[in-house]
């Protein structure tokens, strides 16, 4: 009788808080290696599949993420995507979002789960959701649906009684289990005395071929929180910096902005020298409905490209991304406008 290959996971350990131990000079937090986190979750040993690792070489904060790091976790997933059936991403929580969005748009025709965990609590501590928060990316990881394919193929973070879709997710408390939330979209999961994945919601776009990774990512980003008060001076300082190749915009309300002129006048003459400028929200729920308000209206017309329900993560992460394999601003407005991998909701109002 022919039995069916042991289901194999790869844990990519890049540091953060699931693998700190406290420095005994400072009493402050830091980074340690995987032989004492996996040490001290043994119940990793009753799983029943194949769990490997890659560890940085020198695990970080993940305050000190930065591309080439995801670049480091993508090569990884790419150089090893065939010998394994799920990746968990161990990352500290400051900055998951961030590379969550990253790898979903880096991570071309993925069609295995990359989950992305961590923890509030020091995996060693005597109260520490690092232990069941790693043990259940494993088992959403090892997952498979009724026709034997993976039940998640995308990037998600899960962290508590939730799996969210990374490009969806921010944080939201730093001291609060449940650290992380996804306002615009709901939940891929629901972890309790089971785990209820929600499959109206998960990614199920056909695969256009192998998978590809796109390794540019180009950091010519800022972005631009509207206030009461702020002033044409500080609005021409942003969107001129020099070298900036997109500008992230974030608005009140609906996508609405002041309407004074040298605004828009300001905005207008950043799109024609082909900076790309990306309208969000800062609410945390909602949309921007650019044609709903006449401040909304004035802004749009400048050639501010729409964000709809866009995180400020994957704004800007995703400006990143395409500008990082070379295309021209004409090119990035238009991948900017409508949804590559689940990232936003597309409104026509």
């Amino acid at each position: 009788m022919k039995t069916e290959p042991r289901t194999r996971i790869l844990i990519i350990y890049t540091g953060g808080t699931i693998g700190m131990i406290e420095d005994p000079a400072t009493k402050a937090l830091v980074p340690f290696n995987f032989d004492h986190l996996i040490d001290n979750v043994p119940k990793i040993k009753m799983l029943d599949f194949d769990i490997d690792h890659y560890q940085f070489e020198k695990p970080i904060d993940s305050s000190d993420m930065d591309p080439a790091h995801w670049n480091e976790i993508a090569r990884v997933i790419e150089e090893r995507y065939d010998d394994y059936d799920g990746f968990v991403v161990l990352h500290g929580t400051d900055t998951m979002a961030y590379t969550a969005s990253a790898l979903s748009f880096m991570l071309e025709n993925l069609a295995k789960p990359v989950i992305i965990t961590g923890s509030q609590l020091p995996i060693g501590e005597v109260r520490t959701d690092g232990e069941e928060n790693l043990i259940t990316a494993l088992q959403i990881a090892a997952e498979k649906d009724p026709h034997g394919g993976a039940m998640v193929r995308e990037v998600a973070i899960l962290f508590e009684n939730y799996l969210w879709r990374g490009n969806r997710s921010t944080k939201r408390s730093a001291d609060d289990f449940n650290a992380f939330f996804s306002n615009n979209y709901p939940e891929l999961a629901e972890v309790g005395l089971s785990i209820s994945y929600n499959n109206d919601a998960l990614w199920r776009r056909p695969v256009s071929g192998p998978l590809r990774v796109h390794y540019g990512m180009d950091p010519s980003v800022v972005t631009l929180d509207l206030f009461p008060g702020i002033n044409e001076a500080t609005v021409r300082h942003i969107l001129g910096t020099p070298d900036v190749k997109g500008v992230v915009i974030r608005t009140y309300g609906a996508g609405n902005a002041p309407t004074a002129k040298w605004l828009t006048e300001a905005v207008s003459e950043a799109v024609a020298r082909g900076v790309v400028v990306v309208n969000i929200t800062q609410c945390s729920n909602g949309s921007v409905l650019p044609k709903r308000y006449e401040a909304g209206r004035a802004l749009s017309e400048t050639g501010v490209v729409c964000g709809h329900d866009l995180t400020c993560e994957a704004a800007l992460t995703k400006l990143m991304s395409l500008f990082g394999r070379g295309l021209t601003s004409r090119e990035v407005k238009k991948y900017m406008a409508y949804s590559l991998c689940g990232e936003m909701t597309c409104n026509l109002n």
